[in-house]
């Protein structure tokens, strides 16, 4: 399922770019908040593995697309 273009498109461009934004907001609210470590945390890492998940989706959406290009 992971190895469709169609889920690809759907987890790089949509799910997990608005997931980091979310993730980045909840960080900034946490930090703005007092709990900056915490926050820190959350800003850094979370939001980190949000966006290389969408660079890596993006990436094996194109790597699908160009196989079955290849295969018609």
């Amino acid at each position: 399922m992971l190895k469709k273009p169609e889920t690809l498109f759907v987890l790089g461009y949509m799910l997990l770019p608005l997931l980091g934004l979310l993730s980045a907001i909840v960080g900034l609210t946490m930090i703005l908040g007092g709990n900056k470590i915490a926050g820190a945390i959350v800003l850094v890492v979370v939001t980190q593995v949000f966006a290389f998940g969408a660079f890596y989706a993006i990436r094996a959406r194109k790597a699908a697309v160009l196989e079955e290009n290849n295969r018609s």
